[in-house]
């Protein structure tokens, strides 16, 4: 499709949507998506807006600036994406690879669009999976001492791969705040948990010591403090007293499967706005 996304955010006010819309018209874009929201406690503007760029009129190049005073008008934070631009993602992984072979067969099944150049783990048994998939496969194994050097690296890698999403597929590794600072929301995580309940390890051994009768999993952005990022998705399944606690764990997983997709289709698709530790997630 080619097409550009607007993600706008802004303190509400009258005229936004009248501005911007009368914008795309007056230079014969054509519309084909628009979704809004505002934050009553923050009275802040949230808007995804999409239009054809067949006969638009004005060159892909010159939009941002076409657009800036619009922008400064109304005090927005935005961002302008283009369909035909591709996004490249890396995939860090660690031994449990089932939301790794879960990402690999939905992009292979155009379910994904993005490209996934390589594979990054700290296991060196995942090199089959990368080869399989005939994928560029790196191997660092990190320590509590050369942490910091081996994430230069990885930095590095990410940089010249050119990689706009990281996505931590059960990546047991926590990543240092210079990592992250590296790509502000621009990581996404899947914990095995239906955070902020049961943080930390274990959660499938915590949750069956309590006799949950549900247990979930969820998305986040990763930032500085663990597991407590802006959450993208969430979901649920029911347990009950006859489940096991290898029940649990299978059961578990296939949410986990799911939830990491969705929010990384949601994030590649351009549909994801954050604000104060919180996502819009538009439709």
């Amino acid at each position: 499709m080619n097409t550009a996304i607007l993600l706008i955010s802004c303190p509400d006010r009258k005229g936004i949507v009248a501005r911007v819309t009368n914008f795309l018209y007056h230079n014969n874009g054509n519309i084909e998506g628009a979704d809004q929201h505002i934050d009553s406690q923050t009275k802040t503007f949230f808007m995804r807006i999409e239009w054809s760029l067949e006969g638009f009129g004005i060159p892909q190049e010159s939009i941002p600036q076409s657009f800036s005073p619009i922008a400064e008008e109304f005090n927005m934070q935005w961002t302008l994406y283009f369909r035909k631009e591709i996004p490249r993602l890396a995939i860090f992984t660690s031994a449990a690879t089932h939301c790794l072979y879960d990402l690999l067969l939905r992009c292979e099944e155009g379910q994904l669009t993005c490209q996934i150049p390589l594979i990054v783990s700290n296991r060196s048994e995942t090199r089959e999976i990368a080869e399989r998939f005939k994928l560029r496969f790196f191997d660092f194994a990190k320590t509590h001492k050369n942490k910091i050097e081996v994430e230069k690296k990885e930095i590095a890698l990410l940089k010249e791969e050119k990689i706009e999403l990281v996505v931590l597929a059960r990546y047991t590794q926590i990543l240092t705040k210079q990592f992250i600072a590296e790509f502000p929301n621009r990581i996404i995580n899947i914990h095995h948990s239906f955070l902020p309940a049961f943080v930390g390890a274990k959660p499938y051994e915590q949750a069956y010591s309590k006799g949950v009768k549900i247990i979930g999993a969820t998305s986040h952005y990763v930032t500085e403090e663990l597991d407590a990022g802006p959450i993208i998705e969430q979901d649920v399944v029911r347990v009950s007293h006859r489940d096991s606690l290898e029940d649990l764990k299978r059961k578990g997983k296939d949410l986990e499967k799911v939830v990491l997709s969705r929010a990384v289709r949601w994030h590649l698709e351009r549909k994801i706005l954050v604000y104060n530790n919180k996502t819009v997630v538009f439709d």
